[in-house]
This record gives structure tokens, C-alpha cells and sequence, in this order.
């Protein structure tokens, strides 16, 4: 008998993060656990992981937004928080992935239109509590990255008090818990996804 597509019930947007989080080989073994962590939270109720209105914990969309150089990252200054982070937000109904969710957000939140994916897929996961302030209990955020085009100016969104460039290697002193191992992270998953393939000389006899 068939094993029925236990993935005919799911949001077409958790079908698609839950390919992608299966494809992805997290070069960390930590991101490689908390991979596993987000199947079973996506897979386990996925209608309610993809909506910010399914209940306290659900999945978000980051877009890590660098210079072509990868030597400066863009981190909006967040109301709420009150801390520089990436871009990102909530998945909205109009949005078809989590992918278009990271994009989106970006867009809005920094003024740039014309951002330029790169790395080719998931680079990042990481499951933050929100403390006071926040109607959301935890974010599951999935972060990607772009190249914004170097005479880009960014412009601050309503939801931020600033949006400015940092070089990667002296970030803000007030950004989140563990941001800078984040950031380099998503760093090390570009370098990887972007190094050729070596190759190999074949053995002689």
C-alpha cells in the first residue's frame, strides 16, 4: 500500500520551506539540529507555524542584505527591540514562500528595490524568545541573503528608527545575543555555497 503525502495537508509556503530545509546542509552542526527542530514545528501544525495570527510561536523571514564585497551588512534600528538587527518580519497572506516573506521585508524595510539574491537557498535558521513588548512568544526565522547595489541609499520604514551599513567585523554594541556568530554564520554559508567544486586528479597507475 502507497505511504499517503502526509504533505498534501500543508500551507503550499510550509511546503516549500520544508523541501528547502531538507535540501539544506547546514555547514554547523547546531544549525544542523535546529533544522530537524523546524521540520518537526512546521511539519507537526504547519498552517499555524506560517501565520503570525497561529499562535504565539511561528516562522519568520530574514534577508541578510550585504555590499557586493560582503564586507558591510545593513541592520535596521528596530522600535520594539530598541536593537540593530537584519531585515525580516512576518509572513503576510500574499506572500507564496518564506523566501518572498525575507525579499519582501527587505525591500520594505530598507527602500532598495532592486536586491539581488545570492547564495542560492536557506543560510541561516535561528529560534529567538521575544521578551516584553511583543505580541509573538517565539520566532523560528529563516534567513537568507542579497547585494544591494553599492550607490544604493537605504531609507528607514515606519517599523525602524534608522537603517545604516556596518562592517561585519565591528557591528554595534547593541545588536542581539549571539548576532555576530549569526552573521558569521550566514558568512561562512556564502563562502561555502560559493566556492568552485575542487577537483580531483585522477589516480594513475
Amino acid at each position: 500500500m502507497p505511504t499517503p503525502d502526509l504533505r498534501s495537508s500543508l500551507d503550499p509556503r510550509a511546503d516549500d520551506l520544508v523541501d528547502r530545509l531538507r535540501a539544506w546542509l547546514p555547514l554547523a552542526p547546531g544549525q544542523a539540529v535546529l533544522r530537524d527542530d523546524y521540520l518537526g514545528f512546521i511539519l507537526g501544525s504547519p498552517r499555524a507555524a506560517m501565520s503570525r495570527h497561529g499562535g504565539p510561536e511561528h516562522v519568520t523571514g530574514s534577508c541578510f542584505v550585504f555590499t557586493p564585497n560582503l564586507a558591510q551588512v545593513l541592520l535596521c534600528f528596530h522600535k520594539k527591540g530598541r536593537f540593530w538587527v537584519q531585515l525580516g518580519g512576518h509572513v503576510e497572506p500574499a506572500d507564496g514562500s518564506v523566501v518572498d516573506t525575507a525579499f519582501r521585508e527587505a525591500r520594505e524595510e530598507c527602500g532598495i528595490d532592486d536586491l539581488v539574491p545570492v547564495g542560492g537557498g536557506i543560510l541561516d535558521l535561528d529560534r529567538h524568545a521575544l521578551g516584553g513588548g511583543f505580541s509573538c512568544r517565539t520566532h523560528w526565522d529563516v534567513g537568507f541573503a542579497a547585494i544591494a547595489r553599492p550607490e544604493s541609499a537605504p531609507v528607514a520604514s515606519d517599523e525602524s528608527d534608522d537603517v545604516a551599513w556596518w562592517p561585519v567585523d565591528a557591528l554595534p554594541e547593541n545588536v542581539p545575543p549571539l548576532f555576530a556568530r549569526r552573521l558569521a554564520g550566514v558568512l561562512a554559508e556564502l563562502d561555502h555555497q560559493q566556492r568552485p567544486p575542487m577537483s580531483v586528479a585522477p589516480a594513475t597507475l
